[in-house]
């Protein structure tokens, strides 16, 4: 709409756990083994079979959700000029020296069998029950016969454990618990975890507190292996006088547990990195690890061999509960925590290979950038990229055939990898479109949730950078979560959201917090009052325009075209030059919300313009809009509404594509020259200077009548009862004459600083100036307004730096009920809401009109079809006989009646396809019926029926 080409390309995320996961589901696939029995080929086409499953639904959904998609000119991750580019980027960071191969500790999936990166864990990351333990060591040669008492939720990895670790910023103690007499090492700020039989200070067995780590009389204290039957280490008698000891980091933590943690360097980051540092394991040893791809110990735990190791949680509980270890038990909950590095490589099968062939003496390396090098040095064409069509490939070695063949390592890459490399892969760079990336890159934008925070923007950032060294957008759309109205996440399992499918909804969620990265609780009464709110008023006014455009033909005039808009700029209506200017602050707003990527502010923006459109243009235009004041004046008044609402139209039209291309359907046919669809318009420019007074003097207008309103509402007064007197209070010059003598009557002024402007400019000094701010007097504010300055302690400020309030004071004599006022800011609105006896008749005269008006909706009539006025034409002795009990009533509908226009009679009108004929009193003077159905019209506490007959 900006007149950009943008190719709009749908991309399609084919590889992952996701479509495996499946795959073994259908074919009950529950080990690794059982893939490679199978075959990878015959595997991998299965994935391949189900990855276009879904495409036609997709393409349904994302069409009626108002996604404009190219899905002719997609691209997948599974493409073969994808994957070579995807190859090239892991190249590029290879060149780099990013790359390395090395053992490092990270979250792993046993229903995967693969490790996780930190987003995937994190995005999966659930409260599980876990148990809490204590489990004490005991002290080798000590004269109490101590234990260290460390703390775990991973009873699991226990039979790992290969020392213990304290903090050595922490004081730890001996103590000793008065019914079992055991004695006790924790950290002194812990003492509370323990057991509920209170331990005591072993003052009898040693002073307290004769163990601290700040001396390091902890660290390096032996302690007994906790069980029998492993070896982890290949080579565990040359580390065994270094095992079994505890060691002192800071990473151990005083806030849960007991200040000392068991360390299995298999399975723990810092378990790990704190066996390095220490040298109870070394770096680059083959640390074996206990438990298999499968999550099953292996035949070195002879205790659990076999078991899933969640499964022997228990089992192992009790083993050390029988062996006398277990000091304490709870339950615990987030053992999925702090998982940092991106492992880019998965040991699966359905994905981009990674391009590195190895020699079996792993001295040789080389790493593909492109299909050609693999075919260059194999030899052998390549026509697919996924690895049961290149695991076979061998390429001989550069130092001479005594060294065998490099093959390629097992490995596939982690599909976010390949989603971070979508800026180039999706265009095949640099293989292709090398001055197409070069002119778009960075993107303007991306867009999508929260949760891709350690996803797709981590992957993003991460790769751009590292190969260009800037990131791969400009601008970050970010969403929250949506949840449903119970506050829990959707789901497609539990049904619990709406259709995604409605314009109302699109509206309702782009004013949400959820498109500034918040969480939303999703409420069905947001989305109707979406719909009350915005697309009734919205569609009441292009219905008006219809029905009152059509009623020209009716009447025998021209077919209505809209006049053009130089035309419409000379209009001399204020109205007419209000709601143009208001139309082109709405284009301006949006056009740099838009471009500041502000969605949020749109939709409370246009409220307020349908609001105006509907309450004050539409409402204090109709008799123009209905040609009662001249034919002239209403296509004027007619071409006006149609630009502004085919302006709004267009503006709007990326927030509501839909509800807005229907409008446009029907009014295009009207104009000359309009494109097929309201999307194929180029959004609106700003046509001229926009006016600001008269935008801020109708603005001040609606403030008064809003604040009268609020005094009827609270007064229950229909806006259809006259009140005897409302006065305006207001600062502005032009008003000063007018409401001098009002203003001391029913006024009083009180100023206030404004903190947020005066804050940072005065300091120290603004409590000081505040202060005499506060106490201005009535004559003080006066004087400040007229002159727009005043100075306070040696500083001068100006209107915008002080705040004038205006408070009611009722006069001495009256109630709230017979005079009461209203005010914003510098407007004060009162309202004498005393009866008066020479308004009532008007009262009855604007409810008939109403009851007259509801006809059209009753009977579903065209408002080109008027009622028949004469058959409301009463003689006097007939209204008052039909209403003998109320005569003041009766006066004052006889009044109003008499005074009708009744030139626009017609004796038919059409009715649900039928017609009707209406008889004016005159033909039936004893008849007391105006329409042959049941009308009721209130007034006050009287009501008005004709009757049927």
């Amino acid at each position: 709409m900006r007149g950009h080409h943008v190719t709009r390309r749908f991309g399609w995320d084919c590889h992952g756990l996701p479509v495996e996961n499946e795959i073994d589901r259908k074919l009950g696939i529950k080990r690794r083994d059982e893939v490679l029995k199978m075959g990878i080929d015959k595997y991998n086409e299965e994935c391949r079979s189900i990855v276009t499953r879904y495409v036609e639904e997709w393409e349904k959904v994302i069409t009626r959700t108002g996604r404009w998609i190219d899905f002719r000119n997609d691209y997948k991750t599974m493409d073969l000029k994808f994957m070579e580019s995807v190859w090239w980027v892991f190249s590029q960071l290879y060149e780099k020296g990013l790359v390395y191969k090395g053992f490092k500790v990270m979250p792993y999936s046993t229903g995967c069998k693969t490790v996780l990166s930190n987003f995937e864990a994190g995005q999966n990351y659930k409260d599980v029950p876990d148990p809490e333990i204590m489990v004490a060591f005991p002290i080798i040669d000590d004269p109490y016969n101590a234990s260290f008492v460390a703390w775990t939720t991973t009873p699991w990895t226990l039979p790992s454990n290969l020392a213990l670790c304290v903090n050595g910023n922490f004081d730890y103690v001996k103590v000793r618990n008065k019914h079992t007499g055991k004695v006790y090492v924790v950290a002194e700020s812990r003492l509370s975890a323990l057991p509920v039989e209170k331990p005591k200070s072993s003052v009898a067995n040693g002073p307290a507190g004769d163990l601290k780590t700040s001396n390091s009389k902890s660290k390096g204290g032996k302690s007994e292996n906790l069980m029998d039957s492993y070896e982890l280490l290949e080579k565990v008698k040359e580390f065994s006088n270094m095992a079994f000891r505890v060691v002192a980091d800071n990473y151990v933590t005083d806030d849960s547990g007991t200040g000392i943690v068991h360390c299995a360097p298999a399975f723990g980051e810092d378990d790990y990195r704190v066996c390095i540092e220490n040298q109870i394991i070394n770096k680059g040893e083959n640390l074996i690890v206990a438990v298999d791809d499968d999550g099953c110990f292996t035949e070195r735990i002879t205790d659990f061999s076999g078991r899933y190791v969640k499964d022997a949680d228990k089992d192992i509980i009790e083993n050390v509960k029988a062996r006398g270890r277990l000091v304490k038990k709870n339950g615990f909950h987030n053992w999925l925590e702090n998982a940092r590095d991106w492992a880019v490589s998965r040991s699966r099968f359905w994905g981009t290979p990674l391009p590195v062939w190895i020699s079996e003496d792993a001295e040789e390396v080389i790493v593909m950038d492109s299909v050609a090098k693999l075919e260059k040095l194999s030899g052998v064409k390549v026509f697919d990229l996924h690895r049961h069509n290149i695991d076979h490939i061998t390429i001989p070695s550069s130092r001479g055939p005594e060294f065998g063949v490099l093959r390629r390592v097992d490995d596939v890459f982690d599909c976010w990898f390949e989603s971070g490399s979508m800026p180039y892969a999706y265009i095949h760079y640099p293989f292709e479109n090398i001055e197409l990336f070069e002119k778009n890159f960075p993107g303007q934008f991306i867009a999508e949730g929260l949760d891709q925070t350690r996803g797709w923007f981590y992957t993003l950032m991460v790769l751009s950078t590292a190969l260009f060294g800037k990131p791969a957008f400009r601008n970050l759309v970010c969403n929250g979560l949506v949840l449903a109205e119970d506050g829990k996440k959707m789901s497609k399992k539990l049904k619990n959201y709406p259709s995604p499918l409605e314009d109302a909804l699109r509206l309702y969620l782009i004013n949400s917090p959820v498109v500034r990265a918040e969480t939303l609780r999703f409420k069905k009464d947001g989305v109707y009052g979406v719909v009350k709110d915005v697309f009734l008023p919205w569609y009441n006014a292009y219905r008006f325009l219809v029905q009152n455009a059509k009623r020209l033909e009716v009447e025998g005039l021209e077919p209505f075209t809209p006049l053009d808009i130089g035309t419409l700029k000379n209009s001399s209506n204020v109205l007419d030059q209000w709601i143009n200017s208001a139309t082109q602050s709405l284009v301006h707003f949006v056009r740099q919300e838009m471009d500041a990527y502000r969605l949020y502010t749109v939709v409370p923006y246009l409220l307020k313009f349908l609001d105006n459109l509907t309450n004050i243009y539409v409402r204090f235009n109709r008799k123009r809009l209905k040609g009662r004041t001249g034919e002239e004046d209403c296509w004027t008044a007619l071409s006006t509404l149609y630009s502004v609402l085919l302006t709004s139209c267009t503006v709007m039209s990326p927030f509501t594509p839909f509800f807005t291309e229907v409008l446009y359907q029907n009014m295009r046919k009207v104009s000359t020259g309009a494109e097929e669809s309201i999307h194929y318009c180029s959004f609106p420019q700003e046509e001229g200077e926009r006016d600001e007074r008269i935008e801020r003097s109708v603005s001040r207008m609606m403030t008064v009548i809003d604040l009268a309103r609020n005094i009827r509402e609270r007064h229950n007064k229909p806006l259809k009862s006259p009140l005897r007197e409302m006065i305006v209070v207001h600062p502005d010059a032009d008003f000063l004459d007018d409401i001098a003598g009002k203003l001391k009557e029913y006024s009083s002024l009180r100023a206030e600083p404004e903190f947020s402007v005066l804050g940072k400019r005065l300091g120290k000094s603004m409590g000081i100036v505040a202060k005499e701010i506060k106490a201005m007097s009535q004559k003080d504010i006066i004087a400040f307004e007229e002159a727009g300055e005043v100075t306070i302690a040696s500083h001068t400020l100006k209107l915008a730096d002080i705040k004038v309030v205006r408070e009611f004071k009722r006069p001495a004599g009256l109630t709230e009920k017979e005079i009461d006022a209203a005010g914003d800011g510098d407007v004060l609105v009162i309202m004498d809401l005393r009866p008066d006896e020479s308004l009532y008749e008007a009262g009855v005269a604007r409810e008939v009109i109403i009851g007259e008006e509801s006809y059209h909706q009753i009977y579903e009539l065209s408002f080109t079809i008027y009622l028949a006025r004469a058959a409301l034409v009463f003689k006097s002795d007939a209204i008052l006989a039909l209403y003998a009990g109320n005569t003041k009533f009766a006066q004052g509908l006889e009044t109003y009646l008499l005074s009708r226009d009744h030139s626009n009679l017609r004796s038919e009108f059409q009715l649900n396809n039928g017609k009707i004929t209406v008889d004016g009193i005159e033909k039936q003077p004893s008849v007391n019926v105006v329409l042959g159905e049941h009308l009721f019209l209130s007034v006050g506490d009287y009501f008005l029926r004709t009757k049927s007959g």
